[in-house]
């Protein structure tokens, strides 16, 4: 493993206890450049692995409380009149930061939402018809409450295929969570980690992720699975092709991250779930995890 990649783990895993494999696919969705929802109960970790994640990579953090009263221009920023110099002067909204947290995500009203649809994408605000772009890196985590839906608005599937992967922080185990009493008698919190990456690194580590070799035949293993969900019949809406090329490129990532510099089929298979379920609107009210798992036993590799 890279040894940037290594103290940025150990790192993350100073406040984030006995979350390797949510690490990774944070990491993942981070070094593909793009973006992560964790959809997981309230109090598992979600605004401290993002918080943790800014602190070690030396980048600004931000929070976006999502509520049904908060407006686009509160993400984005906005013109405001300056009357010493009589001219507008642009006021930068939240999501001019290297990590952007939108707690709850699905609290904010379809308007609210379609304000991170540009900078997702494009990595870029347009407010009164002038754009600008963020910094790189920039990255998106995202939380919602998969069990409490009362007085919350769905994500559409534009923005549910903004984001790379999604994952689960899940409840810790009993072992786990006594280390969690200990390090907060210890006082150890997230503002005593150091930074242990620069963003210049991190945009070097996106560069040498994107250059992970990826086989023809792993490609085509890639295509066969996504077109196989819009034939499906148990699928009402299958992977678009950003979800195929979002697969690629956390293959690629997934590849650099375990010190290799070429994808296996079991990097693929291993993303699968989480770079594709989000994106699948099931029919008949089915699990889309449990189709996607259902897809990679029947489509062989080539």
């Amino acid at each position: 493993m890279n040894q940037r990649i290594s103290n940025l783990t150990q790192n993350l895993s100073r406040t984030i206890v006995g979350k390797s494999e949510a690490i990774r696919l944070v990491l993942v969705a981070l070094l593909s450049g793009g973006h992560a929802l964790l959809e997981d109960v309230p109090g598992v970790g979600k605004t401290l692995l993002a918080k943790s994640l800014a602190r070690s990579i030396n980048g600004r953090f931000q929070r976006i409380q999502c509520t049904p009263d908060l407006l686009p221009t509160d993400i984005t920023g906005t013109n405001i009149w300056n009357p010493s110099s009589r001219e507008f002067e642009f006021l930068a909204g939240p999501v001019f930061a290297s990590v952007v947290l939108a707690d709850e995500i699905n609290r904010a009203t379809p308007r609210t939402q379609s304000a991170l649809l540009e900078v997702m994408e494009e990595q870029q605000v347009t407010v009164d018809g002038q754009s600008r772009k963020v910094d790189r890196p920039f990255f998106v985590i995202a939380t919602q409450n998969p069990i409490e839906y009362q007085g919350t608005f769905p994500l559409p599937e534009a923005q549910m295929d903004r984001f790379t992967l999604s994952l689960s922080l899940g409840y810790p185990t009993e072992e786990e969570e006594l280390q969690m009493l200990q390090r907060q008698q210890d006082r150890m919190s997230v503002d005593d980690l150091q930074p242990c990456i620069s963003l210049e690194e991190v945009r070097e580590l996106q560069e040498l992720a994107s250059q992970v070799n990826v086989a023809q035949s792993l490609q085509q293993y890639i295509l066969n699975l996504v077109r196989a969900s819009r034939t499906d019949e148990e699928i009402t809406l299958g992977v678009s092709p950003r979800g195929t090329v979002a697969l690629q490129q956390a293959a690629q990532a997934f590849a650099f991250l375990a010190g290799r510099d070429y994808v296996i089929p079991d990097d693929v298979k291993r993303l699968a779930p989480h770079v594709l379920s989000h994106r699948l609107i099931p029919a008949g009210g089915r699990q889309a995890r449990a189709i996607v798992e259902r897809l990679l036993r029947s489509i062989p590799v080539e």
